[in-house]
């Protein structure tokens, strides 16, 4: 479930921003980055997984712009546990 992370601070183009490089990673595969330097190598991971990421932007874009993205959704569950006597 979306938090709201891409909603203070940032705007529509820079959600949008994020989406697109999220979705490159996604399609060429790339979840974790290394790299060789000098005899040294390193291996950076995403501050979030993509999945999450992308889940974070449609939840801003839809927060931001509604007109453009749709409404958020909104979901609500209510349950009562045990048996209820007339």
């Amino acid at each position: 479930m979306a938090r709201g992370l891409f909603i203070t601070g940032f705007t529509i183009s820079e959600v949008l921003a994020i989406q697109s490089r999220a979705k490159e990673f996604l399609i060429e595969g790339k979840t974790l980055m290394t790299w060789n330097e000098a005899g040294s190598s390193a291996t950076k991971q995403f501050t979030m997984p993509i999945d999450q990421v992308l889940e974070e932007c449609a939840y801003a874009l839809r927060i931001l712009d509604p007109a453009t993205y749709g409404k958020p959704r909104t979901v609500a569950v209510s349950q009562v546990p045990g048996y209820l006597p007339k």
